[in-house]
């Protein structure tokens, strides 16, 4: 399956076509899809309404430097923030991530779109992509959080996407840009990296992230599209029964598969889930990419659908909107 990304604030007829390949699960948003909340809203519909199933709609609204929406949402403090304040008190840094989780996914739900890809749970090892995205060094204090983050979301009613499978935080490159690799055997991601994603497990997160690194004390190549991740570790040792995403094929470090089909096919062949097309320039060769391969099971993507929500007038008259917004007006979240 595939989510792909469109390229404007209106779904082009083009684009409406692709809503009709039975491949595209769903579609992700950005900053240049978005000018409002009312405006992201009629998009939604039209996505919705030029497909004859189910669509999933995502985004990625971490908070910090990833907030794609932002005129009329809470200005989300990025998690590096937690840190410090865990340090200080752990029990009010980890209340403080829960309500951050659930003012989050209470808004990107009342605006009607059933997925905001986070937690970040990689560490905060100074990788150049993650930096402030992530809540620490420590894998113990973000297995902490990482619960505390996912309980958060559920709590509105949203599905949690634990990001980036096996860990991005302990390399420098940013793989957008560059390969990434990681010469760590197994057992120091055990104990290290690994440790959130266990705890985000535990905690019942529906869906990882996989990230564009390649760790090749472990698999040969990038974990996105490595069997042994994939099925051997994640699902049958760390007993992961959810959605696996790729991180973006359009990213630089996912061109070491070959051009678009090529990575396509690596990552459904290799036990990937969904695949995530995030540039319009690349979707008409995804598409075709898709063309003699089985009919994908949209079942697996059910439980990762918005549940119910309230609305904006509804969460608007919820004290506890309020409330939460102003846990986050304080200097020790403005930096």
């Amino acid at each position: 399956m595939l989510i792909i990304g469109i390229a404007g604030k209106e779904l082009s007829a083009q684009e409406a076509q692709w809503m009709q390949h039975p491949a595209v699960a769903g579609v992700i948003l950005f900053t240049r899809n978005f000018a409002s909340r009312a405006q992201v809203s009629e998009l939604s519909e039209a996505i919705r309404a030029a497909a004859p199933r189910p669509q999933l709609l995502c985004v990625d609204q971490e908070g910090g430097p990833v907030q794609r929406f932002r005129d009329g949402f809470s200005k989300l403090p990025a998690l590096k923030h937690f840190g410090p304040l865990f340090e200080r008190d752990r029990d009010a840094a980890l209340r403080l991530a829960h309500e951050h989780a659930w003012l989050m996914a209470s808004e990107i739900r009342a605006l009607g779109i059933d997925l905001s890809f986070a937690p970040v749970v990689d560490l905060g090892r100074g990788n150049r992509a993650i930096g402030d995205r992530a809540f620490h060094a420590d894998p113990q204090v973000v297995a902490e959080f990482t619960r505390s983050y996912v309980q958060g979301m559920h709590a509105a009613g949203m599905a949690a996407t634990l990001k980036h499978f096996p860990g991005h935080g302990s390399v420098l490159e940013d793989t957008h840009f560059d390969e990434a690799i990681d010469p760590r055997p197994l057992e120091v991601l055990q104990r290290e990296d690994l440790v959130p994603f266990v705890a985000g497990i535990e905690a019942g997160a529906e869906a990882v992230m996989l990230a564009h690194v390649t760790y090749p004390a472990v698999a040969p190549e990038p974990a996105g599209y490595s069997p042994r991740w994939l099925n051997t570790i994640l699902r049958e040792e760390m007993g992961f029964r959810g959605v696996a995403f790729s991180d973006d094929i359009g990213m630089a470090a996912a061109e070491s598969a070959g051009g678009v089909k090529a990575r396509i096919d690596a990552h459904l062949d290799a036990g990937c889930d969904v695949v995530l097309v995030c540039a319009p320039a690349l979707v008409d060769d995804s598409l075709r990419a898709m063309e003699g391969r089985p009919a994908p099971n949209m079942a697996g993507l059910s439980g990762l659908m918005g549940r119910t929500s309230p609305g904006w007038d509804g969460l608007l008259a919820d004290a506890r909107y309020s409330n939460s917004q102003a846990a986050f007006a304080g200097p020790e979240f403005s930096a």
